[in-house]
């Protein structure tokens, strides 16, 4: 049996997809805190089952009779490591034979505030004993699209980042690399860095939707803490707002870039490019 945890979320929910579509004959168990959120997979023949970080008696009845557990990182920064704890105890306790863990990518020198989390999870896990693949995210190329309509009516797109490149792939592309690794054999101590087949700058993001709003938008630098600063008055918490803007930083320093084709070459197609992500945003 193939677990999934999260997978009422929107990577969770496109893995499982995937694993259907591939159409295995391995069971597969999407772990929820909320089994309403995704009925629609039970009628698809996926067993359903409650699991939640934080209530660590669910988890062992979550993972019984799993062999390969797919562990996507808590959505809940600065709780991470905790709740993946718990998880890789209940999996280990559970005897499961194969941990895949959505890393970041780079996790071994990453300078992003994002990436403690993961390299404390990914030490935790080579401490279990248990055979661990890893699976290291670059950015989504989503983290930009619902920022559109604000940077046409704005006239700008805003960011920190300099001339730094995005290895930008979409949140489709890493559930299908993901699935794909769960579906293959001999995959216990491997690292995929996995990211867009190319990267882009955020001058390049602002090139694309001036060229679908039919008006010049440019990029405009400015300094973090301004950036930071920005993303609250647009509404956004924050403790998620450093976030955005520590990354961006990072990223003007090559941290959310890399040459890797590990994510083509596991789904047997390029990654979804930057046009076609900022075209459909445009139409919807």
């Amino acid at each position: 049996m193939i677990a999934v945890t999260g997978a009422s979320g929107q990577l969770g929910r496109l893995v499982v997809e995937a694993l259907l579509k591939s159409k295995t004959e391995t069971r597969i168990a999407a772990l929820v805190r909320d089994p309403s959120k995704v009925a629609d997979f039970g009628e698809k023949g996926v067993d359903v089952r409650k699991a939640d970080y934080d209530a660590p008696e669910t988890l062992a009845a979550a993972l019984e009779g799993v062999e390969r557990l797919l562990l996507i990182s808590s959505s809940e920064v600065g709780q991470r490591t905790r709740q993946h704890k718990a998880a890789i105890d209940a999996a280990k306790a559970a005897g499961v034979k194969l941990i895949a863990y959505t890393s970041i990518l780079n996790a071994d020198d990453s300078p992003l505030a994002l990436a403690d989390e993961h390299r404390e999870t990914e030490a935790y896990l080579e401490e279990s004993g248990v055979p661990y693949v890893l699976l290291r995210h670059g950015w989504y190329t989503e983290n930009y699209m619902g920022a559109i309509p604000a940077a046409v009516e704005n006239g700008a797109v805003y960011g920190c980042a300099g001339d730094g490149r995005f290895s930008f792939a979409t949140r489709k592309d890493y559930a299908e690399a993901d699935a794909a690794v769960l579906l293959k054999e001999g995959q216990a101590g491997k690292v995929y860095e996995l990211a867009g087949a190319r990267g882009y700058t955020l001058s390049e993001l602002a090139a694309e939707i001036s060229a679908h709003a039919n008006k010049t938008i440019p990029y405009v630098n400015i300094p973090e803490a301004a950036y930071s600063d920005a993303l609250v008055k647009a509404g956004i918490p924050e403790p998620f707002a450093a976030i955005l803007a520590n990354s961006e930083t990072g990223a003007s320093g090559g941290a959310l870039f890399t040459k890797s084709h590990d994510l083509s070459d596991l789904i047997g197609r390029s990654s979804t490019t930057l046009a076609e992500s900022v075209a459909v945003a445009m139409q919807d």
